[in-house]
C-alpha cells in the first residue's frame, strides 16, 4: 500500500473547507440572534415612543403657548414705548416753545424798561 499525498491534500482541503463553511454557519447564527435581538429592542423603543408622545406633545403646547405670550407681551411693551417717546417728543416740543415764548417776554420786558429818550 502506497502513500499518496495528493489524496491527504484533497482530504485537508476538504476538512479546511468544512471547518471553514462550519465557521461561516455559525457566525451567521450569531449575527442572526443579534439582529433578532436588536428587532425585539426597536420594538420596544418604539412602544416607549408611543407611550411619550401625548406629555412631549403637551408639553410642546404649553412650551408653545409661553412662547406665544411672550411674544405678545413684547409687542405689547414696544408699543408702550412707542407711546412713551411720543409724549418725551410732545414734552421736548412744550418745554421748546415754553421757553422761546418765555425769551419773548423776557426781551419785551426789557425793552420797556429802558428809559426813552425824548427830545424836547
Amino acid at each position: 500500500m502506497t502513500f499518496s499525498w495528493s489524496i491527504a491534500l484533497d482530504v485537508g482541503v476538504g476538512l479546511g473547507a468544512l471547518l471553514l463553511g462550519l465557521g461561516v454557519f455559525i457566525l451567521c447564527l450569531r449575527v442572526g440572534a443579534l439582529f433578532t435581538r436588536l428587532g425585539r429592542t426597536l420594538d420596544e423603543v418604539d412602544q416607549q415612543i408611543g407611550v411619550m408622545s401625548a406629555p412631549i406633545a403637551m408639553t410642546l403646547t404649553h412650551v408653545g403657548g409661553i412662547a406665544d405670550t411672550a411674544d405678545s407681551t413684547l409687542a405689547r411693551l414696544a408699543t408702550v414705548i412707542t407711546q412713551l417717546e411720543n409724549v418725551a417728543t410732545g414734552a421736548s416740543k412744550t418745554a421748546n416753545l415754553i421757553g422761546s415764548t418765555l425769551s419773548g417776554v423776557t426781551s419785551a420786558m426789557r425793552k420797556t424798561r429802558e428809559p426813552q429818550n425824548d427830545e424836547g
